[in-house]
């Protein structure tokens, strides 16, 4: 049997993730190598200081902070820095030396994808990105490889652990948004700045790529519809608990026919939504993620496990490098992107799903049939109404009319629909406020 010379990987970025990726490298290479039929070597980690403080030992020796050069004598270039820059040049060089790449950066490939994945299949190279959305769960080579003769229909589900843990600790616990927030900083969940967690920006590139693989389409993040959870109060989630539903973050990505034209396409969202507690992803809590997925001959799959933490994204890091170099011992052409059906993506406006709507009106008679009949003006159909009086004019006039809350549940209805409904309810001289509008996804 002829010996394979050693296959060589050049490691960027030395953070959580990068540290951990190369002490599992130097802790296991011997064991992998053998599952690839070659020796893996790790020949340098490329970091901004020499001198910082990591969470893992790496041998001093490996280090440089000459990117570049260790680049261009690597087979398996993996890229841990994160960030659009230094981040896309630094993989485009590697691909352009005929490496192969592997990345976890999910704001990359959301926003420099496509040009990419071009440049890998002029020269033949392979792009790799499993720990790029949910850290360890294995969705991407599923999409990519397993589910490739299927049609996806349709993909939800939990794709950002920081506001699942936030949302959960509201649900089980009764705290507030702010105090669940305070928590999940002082425990790691979010970042000092955590706007990317908490305004869906990390959820919504995670769905940017999803809905890549799932509808073979390029998927501008600027057209993922997307809301965060800061808006989320304690009182719709004790609301959602009471009717039988918990507040998640989803993601939603589905194939659909556009309302007004009939052609096909595609519809990609991150928002909070109502799930009914009783749905697998109504069971997801703290930090851990979980992805739905419909298609057409597989039936329902689900997804689950840890979609963060530094140790969990390298094993994902690492399976993408054990087949990574068994393409460099086995050869072939690898597994290219597909963009073939170029679906258009469509704005959220026509999108289908139900609704659940919380107003605070005046406790007279007839507001009822006044709500009703904007609902009913605009095509939504109503399928529930709650009411509970929640304020009285006891002391006089001064003290304001009565009013009533009025959570009114949907039938499945236009979004294009719903938001005009929502605009005559603010106008209505019956309704003092409208206090929620939730998207229930699940039923």
């Amino acid at each position: 049997m002829i010996e394979y010379r050693n296959i060589r990987i050049a490691l960027l970025g030395a953070g959580s993730v990068g540290a951990e990726v190369a002490s599992l490298l130097l802790e296991q290479g011997e064991e992998l190598g053998e599952r690839v039929g070659a020796g893996l070597e790790l020949v340098g980690v490329a970091v901004r200081d020499l001198d910082s403080p990591r969470t893992a030992d790496i041998p001093r020796e490996l280090l440089t902070t000459d990117a570049e050069s260790l680049i261009l004598g690597a087979d398996i270039v993996i890229e841990l820095i994160g960030g659009l820059e230094p981040a896309r040049s630094l993989l485009l060089t590697a691909l352009n030396s005929g490496a192969d790449v592997i990345t976890a950066n999910k704001a990359l490939l959301a926003t420099h994808g496509h040009e990419l994945f071009e440049v890998a299949e002029q020269l033949g190279a392979q792009l790799y990105y499993e720990a790029a959305v949910a850290a360890a769960i294995p969705i991407i080579r599923p999409l990519r490889e397993s589910l490739a003769g299927d049609r996806i229909e349709r993909i939800y589900g939990i794709v950002n652990g920081s506001t699942n843990y936030i949302l959960d600790r509201m649900d089980a616990e009764g705290i507030s948004a702010e105090e669940a927030q305070r928590v999940a900083l002082e425990l790691g969940y979010l970042e000092a700045d955590p706007t990317l967690d908490v305004e869906g920006h990390d959820a919504a590139q995670k769905a940017a790529i999803l809905a890549g693989l799932a509808f073979h389409t390029a998927i501008p993040l600027e057209s993922v519809h997307r809301e965060g959870i800061s808006g989320v109060t304690q009182e719709q989630v004790s609301a959602a608990r009471a009717a039988g539903f918990v507040v998640k973050l989803l993601a939603v990505c589905e194939r659909l026919q556009d309302p007004d034209t009939g052609e096909d396409g595609v519809s990609v969202r991150v928002h909070p939504a109502l799930i009914p507690r009783d749905h697998p992803l109504g069971a997801v809590h703290g930090g851990n993620n979980a992805v739905f997925l419909e298609a057409a001959a597989a039936g329902p799959l689900m997804f689950y496990g840890a979609g963060a933490g530094g140790l969990q994204t390298a094993s994902a890091v690492l399976g993408d490098v054990v087949s990574a170099a068994r393409r460099h011992v086995i050869g072939g052409p690898g597994v290219a992107e597909s963009t073939h059906a170029n679906l258009p993506v469509l704005p959220i406006s026509k999108v289908t799903t139900r609704y659940q709507v919380t107003l605070e009106v005046r406790d007279e008679p007839g507001v009822l049939a006044r709500i009703a009949s904007e609902f009913s003006e605009h095509g939504v159909s109503v399928e529930a109404v709650q009411q509970s009086v929640s304020a009285a004019a006891a002391g006089g006039p001064e003290d304001g009319p009565a009013t009533a809350t009025l959570v009114i549940g949907t039938h499945a209805a236009r979004e294009a629909a719903l938001s005009a409904t929502v605009a005559a309810l603010e106008a209505s001289a019956v309704v003092e406020s409208v206090s929620s509008v939730l998207r229930v996804e699940g039923t």
